[in-house]
């Protein structure tokens, strides 16, 4: 099946590098305006708009900080000024604070919850009034299988990505009649730059042990689910949560 997203605009958070990356690639690889956002990388984010314009794209790069509501307004701003429209949020931005809950920080967790739910929530409600205009909208959200079997030392993350998919189910019943869908993905472990930083080869063998395909998942795994629910091929799918994980659910 080929998906065509051409005439189509997304705005990407996060999308500098990792999981976010593949998603802004594989979306300009299919035809749609990108917009790569990102908080610090300026660099890492303006090589993903060159590979997409020297594919024959269009993209631009646009600063701004999802946990900082203020920033809302000038993102969507700054996509319609620049294609005119947006049909498609990908909400991929996310941090992590970890630590055991009694040793955490009222700060580590307010953090989380500014960018990865709080954030999402409110750069959601701004991007919804240009996709009523065109009477047509995807919005994909970032959870995790974290946010569904919760871990040991992320109580702030997973609350946040449990969130997501409460929140992802309730836009996905308002907009509905709008022609606007809604739909969680959770990455299981996936091969990225933050995973190797933080993963031993003890824990990449006990992940491994978990995962039935015998693999950990690559950005583009995640990429190829998002393309699809983007699409108009998705069109009678909403409200729903996808595991992206090999199978580690499963159990």
């Amino acid at each position: 099946m080929h998906i065509d997203l051409s005439g189509r605009t997304a705005l990407v958070t996060g999308a500098s590098r990792g999981i976010g990356r593949a998603i802004a690639l594989a979306l300009g690889a299919s035809g749609a305006a990108v917009v790569v956002n990102y908080r610090g990388s300026e660099a890492a984010a303006n090589e993903v708009v060159a590979q997409l314009t020297q594919a024959g794209g269009k993209a631009i790069a646009v600063q701004g900080d999802v946990s900082d509501a203020a920033s809302h307004d000038g993102l969507i701003k700054a996509t319609t000024d620049a294609f005119g429209r947006l049909d498609i949020l990908i909400n991929n931005a996310g941090i992590t604070r970890d630590n055991l809950l009694l040793r955490m920080k009222a700060d580590d967790i307010d953090a989380v919850l500014n960018t990865n739910l709080r954030g999402v929530m409110l750069l959601t409600k701004a991007a919804l009034r240009p996709m009523m205009k065109n009477k047509w909208g995807r919005i994909v959200s970032m959870s995790s299988i974290i946010g569904l079997t919760g871990n040991a030392g992320q109580a702030n993350y997973a609350a946040t990505k449990a969130g997501l998919l409460g929140f992802t189910k309730s836009v996905a019943l308002e907009m509905a009649s709008r022609n606007i869908t809604a739909n969680a993905i959770c990455p299981g472990f996936i091969e990225t730059d933050m995973t190797a930083a933080a993963m031993t080869d003890d824990l990449r063998a006990k992940a491994l042990e978990r995962v039935p395909l015998g693999r950990l998942g690559t950005p583009e795994d995640i990429a190829n689910a998002v393309v699809f629910l983007a699409s108009d091929a998705a069109a009678y799918i909403t409200g729903q949560t996808l595991a992206v994980d090999g199978g580690w659910t499963m159990y």
